[in-house]
């Protein structure tokens, strides 16, 4: 068979700071991850079972089932899944089996493979998104009870955050810049329960302004006249008639 191409929602998971904790804990884990991706996915409509799931080391890819609505990956699935990390973590003593996350939510056409795999410049997107600095920097600024910071592409947010679909706070998303590799692109953060600071958008300048002092310009103008001109001050024009 070959490759078919397909419209399809992914989705990717990374765990912050998993290295160092050990092969055991690594394996638990990616084991808990994976359980609760299941358990979210369940509670939000989506078939786990027809998502194509791929492996990312402490982490993994989910491309969601053909014809998936974009709108109920982003409601309830983040919030199921902040919940059941939440949840999760409040009940482990052990601060290695402790888990938060990095998600990234993309979409576009794939390619998938007879053996099983996906392709496509999406998951290249999809892993920009997933290692973008804007996405690590708050996860690592939100409050220790924030278990998810979620980039979505602004594909995927025009498709569904801007039409304020039941459910999503548009007031939740706010709008970051990122370069990552080749890739330079606006994305949308989230992190539900908290709000992370803001920088001050820049405005755009409409001109410049002259420093101050009285600057004078003479010109001549039609009707042999002259137009003496102060910089940021008044304009004035003398017609000497001759006779």
């Amino acid at each position: 068979m070959e490759t078919q191409w397909e419209y399809r929602a992914v989705l990717a998971v990374d765990i912050e700071k998993s290295s160092g904790r050990g092969n055991t804990v690594l394996v638990r884990n990616r084991a808990t991850l994976r359980e609760l991706l299941r358990t979210a996915f369940g509670r939000s409509g989506v078939d786990w079972e027809a998502c194509a799931r791929h492996d990312l080391g402490d982490g993994l890819r989910v491309t969601a089932p053909a014809g998936t609505r974009k709108a109920p990956l982003v409601h309830p699935l983040v919030a199921e899944l902040a919940g059941l990390l939440r949840a999760h973590n409040a009940g482990d003593r052990d601060p290695a089996t402790r888990i938060r996350v990095r998600m990234a939510l993309h979409a576009g056409e794939v390619g998938l493979t007879a053996d099983g795999d996906v392709v496509g410049a999406p998951l290249e997107t999809l892993a920009r998104l997933l290692d973008a600095p804007p996405l690590r920097t708050a996860l690592e600024q939100a409050p220790r009870s924030v278990p998810l910071a979620l980039l979505m592409s602004r594909h995927v947010y025009d498709d569904t955050v801007r039409h304020g679909y039941e459910g999503i706070d548009a007031d939740t998303f706010h709008e970051v810049g990122f370069t990552v590799k080749e890739l330079t692109a606006d994305a949308w953060l989230h992190t539900p329960g908290w709000t992370p600071p803001r920088e001050p958008r820049r405005k755009a300048r409409t001109r410049d302004r002259a420093a101050p002092g009285a600057v004078t310009m003479r010109n001549k103008a039609s009707g042999n006249g002259v137009i003496n001109a102060a910089q940021n001050g008044d304009l004035h024009v003398r017609i000497t008639r001759h006779p």
